[in-house]
């Protein structure tokens, strides 16, 4: 049976329903409707969740992103994934620029790793603990120094195998006594973690430094003003670890900082470098529990600050522990051999989802930067009922969709103002919005989610705006 190219171009050719050994020939349609509102999966709700105690777990619940399957443990619904692999890639890019090598490790390990180390059982009833059916103690893993230790140890012996700094992006587990505050303080995580390997160090200060300005960098890409803060390096080791707090009102942690800390401009951490890591660290920056240890604070009165902050990435220098407790050791320059000077540098990315929101958020509800908006865009079809809104809304959207806009289309038969508290509640960059009075006079109005401002255009004024960025 022949088709025509026209009637095939945007449908795909099956066949069913076979009678008297004869196919009958059906079509399914695919046109670009996954983005449209009609057919998408997106459970929003007006009610704010009783359970829910921050702003960042309400809206995340209210917007759909997320839905609770046991305590601190998250489904992630479509559009809240499509957010956290567009802050996991942000991530990733700035890893590889660092120069760290990408990796996949298990999120079940053996126990027998972490007796090496010495660390299975100082660790503490955070570790999910459990014996598989043949009796071998085995966790979920809450964090990966042993891991990887044991994966290089066993393919490097010599000093020419240094420097390497590898990383993988990976769920986790710790079981936490209060799972609270959505992924903020849940069980189940998902995390980077990097691991780098000096011969020396002083080759684990530069692997130090270089993370400090990937860190500096991911977290100006995702629109925060964070700030490093000396910290304790607790069970995971060491002598030298910075958190990096995100600055917002209902942040967790109190931070105090020197007040040149704001001075430093968000360009500068986009293209941060070895002097703005000398810049930041002879800035006092510390929690409020290591403030009160140190008692006479060495910033002066008039330059002390305190701010709320949400920790999202922790960094740690601790030497030969992990290399020494597994016996790792590489032949050096000098014929001898020797334990490598290992770092760790973690980045909490489901964390970050919470802590973007905290800090970018409204009364209507988030607000994304667009680096990491689910959609760029959100088209809004005033009258679904209205031929020339729908035409015109339809056009848009392809339009949109083959510049490589990504468009979410509202395009159900719901009242106006259901469509306007879905868009601000969702927090897409941008609303190009279809009505039959603008269409009357040949525009669309588009509306700046982070400000509020609305600016009418005509159809091709706001393809090019948005298609032009």
């Amino acid at each position: 049976m022949a088709a025509s190219a026209a009637g095939l171009k945007n449908r795909s050719h099956f066949f069913g329903n076979c009678s008297r050994g004869r196919a009958t020939p059906f079509f399914v349609d695919l046109k670009p409707t996954l983005m449209r509102l009609s057919r998408y999966f997106l459970p929003v709700t007006k009610e704010t969740p009783a359970d829910a105690q921050i702003v960042s777990h309400k809206l995340m619940l209210r917007a759909g992103l997320v839905r609770q399957t046991a305590a601190g443990i998250y489904a992630w619904l479509p559009l809240g994934l499509r957010v956290l692999k567009k802050i996991e890639q942000v991530v990733r890019e700035e890893q590889d620029k660092a120069g760290a090598i990408e990796l996949l490790m298990p999120t079940i390990q053996a126990a027998d790793l972490w007796r090496e180390s010495g660390r299975y059982d100082a660790y503490g009833p955070e570790m999910l603990r459990f014996t598989d059916r043949h009796e071998r103690e085995m966790l979920y893993g809450p964090t990966n120094e042993e891991m990887i230790t044991a994966i290089f140890r066993d393919a490097t012996k010599s000093y020419r195998d240094l420097p390497r700094t590898l990383y993988h992006i990976q769920w986790k587990f710790r079981d936490e006594v209060r799972p609270r505050f959505g992924v903020m303080r849940g069980r189940e995580f998902l995390m980077k973690d990097a691991y780098s390997f000096d011969l020396d160090e002083a080759g684990l200060k530069a692997s130090y430094e270089a993370m400090f300005v990937a860190y500096l960098r991911t977290f100006a890409r995702l629109g925060l003003q964070a700030v490093p803060v000396r910290a304790p390096t607790g069970p995971i080791g060491g002598n030298l670890s910075h958190e990096f707090h995100v600055l917002a009102e209902t942040g967790e942690s109190a931070v105090f900082y020197d007040a040149a800390l704001e001075d430093v401009t968000h360009e500068e951490l986009l293209t941060a470098d070895a002097s703005t890591i000398a810049r930041l660290t002879d800035l006092y920056a510390m929690e409020a529990e290591e403030h009160e240890k140190v008692g006479e604070c060495p910033v002066p009165p008039d330059r002390l600050r305190s701010r709320r902050g949400i920790e999202v990435g922790h960094i740690f220098a601790f030497g030969t522990k992990y290399s020494a407790s597994m016996g790792m050791t590489v032949q050096n320059k000098e014929g001898g051999s020797a334990h490598p000077h290992m770092g760790s540098y973690g980045i909490g990315v489901s964390r970050l989802m919470g802590a973007i929101i905290e800090a970018r958020h409204d009364n209507g509800g988030i607000i994304w930067p667009e680096a990491v908006a689910p959609f760029r865009v959100g088209l809004i079809n005033m009258r679904a009922d209205d031929a020339g809104c729908a035409s015109t809304s339809d056009n848009l959207y392809a339009q949109l969709q083959q510049a490589g806009v990504e468009t979410l289309y509202d395009d159900r038969d719901e009242r106006g103002g259901a469509k306007f508290a879905t868009m601000d509640l969702i927090g897409l960059p941008w609303q190009l919005i279809v009505g039959p009075r603008g269409l009357e006079r040949g525009v669309v109005e588009l509306k700046k989610r982070a400000t509020g401002e609305r600016e009418e255009l005509s159809l091709e004024g706001a393809l090019a705006r948005l298609s032009l960025g």
